[in-house]
């Protein structure tokens, strides 16, 4: 997961490959909450791993449940529709809408001493109806901020089953479904019955509810949207065995994806979800297939390329796809005329207000937005690169203020809201015609239900080679590239190549196989050195199924490094290498010529230096802190050595590029340097 304070994404031109989604989250929610109502034990499997499930997880480890987690695959022991504990228990929610209304309503009908408290969206998120509709049920209920909004005290009931509850359906379905889930725990004599007052909202996440309860043996009579009756003696029983479906919402992403990129035969396949799916969000299927997607579908797949180019304009009542409906903003920006969804009020009370959200992050890309109560119109942008639209490469041009005019792309920092939707819905704005980078504030936010969005976007898009971004760190022995190049791959969620690490692991390699490091076995070292199998993973460095890291940070490996390294066709061999580390989203190389040989068009390169007695005062600490005994003297001999050594040689000397920041870092701290060169970079960005 990136956990970066923004990802920078290139611009993309292609899609194809295969997704599999992690769980919903709407089901994973209410599952476990009924899996813990229950008496016994309930095996849940491919349950969504997020920030949601792991609050609403929390929650039921503090009420007493049993949770033992493998994998994807949760036994959880319920409650019996009884707690265990009579101390009093305070629940941080987050803003976990999915948690709190339906444990709100939960605790209220068993009764105890809760807080519920939450993050401060959650706050300032509706539950005043829910509430309301549980005090008419003889629950205890106190607010303990603003009233109709968390956070809230429960107290112990004195349940009134003798009317039928009223409850508004009109703000969001998640209240209707938070009483459906917490009264057949008290349908102990009679029916209990639930009107809906107001049209009611949302109504596939209703079906998603009642779809469950019959799972967990209860079977609701419905009238309409407007009457719901649990039978009187309605009891949970558990079934025993339970998958959660893939996330509906989820796929709206990749749906879109291949409507908008997939083009040719290769299309976007959705593995987890299909046509046939329990969710309301599956039907964006059909706003996509009217907007001229092209998708086939199969048992728990899709697949989906593009059809008509540009995209159709529609107009849409949204009410039964109220999460997934903010693809289609985007998908808009596509269009060949204005789109404009309706019914989505909800969307004003959601982790942000959406409407405005969305409006806004569309008008910074350059669209012309107009928006209501409960609707949003966004109108097209160019779907084809024109001569207005090509501009100097976006890594090293700035828009001017006369430039940001509506109807035309525009660099785009996107505000996400702490909104895991809004990040995942505007990463597909990097596929504009004007061929210029987006920027995604805050990525973790995608945590909320899809921790891995943006690893299975990369994996399946497709950039031109050039708007993949290098950032090259050069400089000699014991400068700190390595650990400056690192911590600045780690600030950006770029990948890192060590090429010093790949002529270490080239020299461990080659004696391994029996060959000497001169110029007899030239050849034979390069014909190794083309197929080396190595990949970085956090602070390891692999040589296939060998884990190299330490054997390849000794002295003697360095050695072995310089003397591989002055090998003309071992160099040759190892830049076809080097250069397929340049991936999606970028790319941080450290290495003496990365600059200069191997990315010589990257947009930013630093050379960084310091003076051979501060780098010998480093080395040594590094040294004596190993137990390795040596004189500061000595190594300072050996650097200014190897210094001149590496300058004069006559393949790829050390020396700067010409357009290299210089940066001595002798008096500066790892922070300094990192802030620095991140600076250097920002600056160089079009936002």
């Amino acid at each position: 997961m990136f956990s970066t304070a923004f990802l920078d994404l290139p611009p993309l031109h292609s899609a194809s490959g295969t997704i599999t989604l992690p769980g919903s989250k709407s089901i994973s929610n209410r599952v476990l909450l009924l899996s813990a109502l229950c008496q016994g034990t309930t095996v849940v499997h491919d349950l969504l791993d997020s920030d949601d499930t792991r609050v609403m997880l929390a929650a039921l480890r503090q009420l007493g449940c049993g949770v033992q987690e493998a994998g994807t695959t949760l036994t959880v022991t319920g409650l019996g529709g009884q707690l265990q504990h009579a101390a009093p228990i305070e629940f941080f929610m987050g803003n976990a809408g999915t948690a709190m209304r339906p444990l709100t309503a939960a605790l209220a009908v068993l009764g105890g001493d809760f807080t519920l408290k939450g993050v401060a969206r959650m706050h300032e998120r509706p539950i005043g109806d829910l509430v309301d509709a549980l005090r008419l049920l003889g629950c205890h209920i106190v607010y303990l901020g603003n009233d109709g909004f968390p956070p809230l005290r429960i107290g112990k009931p004195t349940l009134k089953l003798d009317q039928p509850i009223q409850v508004r359906g009109d703000v969001s379905s998640q209240f209707l479904t938070a009483l459906l889930m917490a009264l057949p725990l008290a349908a102990k004599n009679r029916d209990i019955v639930i009107d809906v007052v107001g049209e009611l909202i949302s109504k596939p996440y209703i079906d998603i509810t009642l779809n469950l309860l019959q799972r967990f043996g209860i079977l609701v009579k419905r009238d309409g949207w407007q009457r719901f009756t649990i039978p009187a003696g309605a009891s949970y029983q558990s079934p025993k065995t339970i998958h959660v479906e893939a996330d509906a919402s989820s796929a709206s992403y990749f749906i879109a994806l291949g409507a908008i990129a997939a083009g040719g035969e290769d299309p976007i396949r959705i593995q987890g979800v299909g046509a046939d799916s329990i969710q309301g969000d599956i039907r964006f299927m059909d706003a996509a297939t009217q907007m001229g997607a092209q998708i086939t579908s199969g048992p728990n797949w899709l697949e989906v390329r593009r059809g008509a180019w540009p995209l159709k304009g529609i107009e849409l009542d949204c009410n039964h796809i109220p999460d997934a409906a903010m693809t289609l903003a985007v998908m808009a920006l596509y269009a060949d005329s204005p789109t404009t969804l309706r019914n989505i009020a909800s969307w004003r009370v959601k982790e942000t207000d959406r409407i405005h959200a969305m409006a806004t992050e569309c008008r910074k890309l350059g669209a012309q937005v107009e928006e209501g109560a409960d609707w949003l119109k966004v109108y097209p942008l160019p779907t084809e690169q024109t001569t207005s639209s090509i501009t100097t490469p976006p890594v090293i041009a700035k828009a001017s203020h006369a430039a940001q005019k509506l109807g035309q792309w525009q660099p785009a920092s996107i505000h996400t809201y702490d909104d895991h939707r809004v990040a995942m819905c505007f990463s597909l704005a990097a596929f504009n015609a004007a061929q210029i980078p987006v920027r995604i504030e805050d990525p973790k936010c995608v945590a909320k239900t899809f921790p891995d969005y943006f690893e299975a976007l990369f994996s399946v898009t497709q950039a031109e080679v050039h708007h993949i971004p290098v950032i090259c760190i050069d400089g000699p022995t014991a400068s700190g590239k390595g650990t400056l190049a690192s911590r600045v791959a780690q600030a950006l969620g770029y990948h890192y190549l060590d090429s010093g690490a790949l002529y270490r692991i080239t020299a461990l390699a080659a004696l391994q196989a029996g060959l000497q490091l001169d110029t007899a076995h030239e050849n034979a070292i390069a014909d190794l050195a083309r197929t080396l199998p190595v990949r970085f993973e956090g602070e390891s460095v692999w040589l296939g199924a060998q884990d190299v890291s330490d054997a390849i940070r000794t002295e003697e490996a360095g050695m072995n490094a310089s003397k591989v390294s002055v090998l003309p066709h071992v160099r040759t061999a190892l830049v076809a290498l080097q250069q397929s580390f340049q991936r999606l989203p970028g790319l941080l190389a450290d290495g003496r010529d990365m600059g200069t040989v191997i990315f010589p068009n990257a947009p930013l390169k630093v050379f960084l230096t310091a003076s051979a007695a501060q780098r010998a005062e480093r080395r040594h600490k590094q040294l004596i802190s190993k137990g390795i005994s040596t004189t500061l003297d000595s190594l300072r001999a050996d650097l200014e050595a190897r210094d001149a050594r590496d300058s004069n040689r006559s393949v790829a000397p050390l020396k700067p590029a010409q357009d290299a920041f210089q940066l001595d870092n002798s008096q500066l701290s790892i922070e300094a340097s990192v802030d620095q060169v991140l600076a250097w970079w920002k600056a160089k960005q079009p936002f």
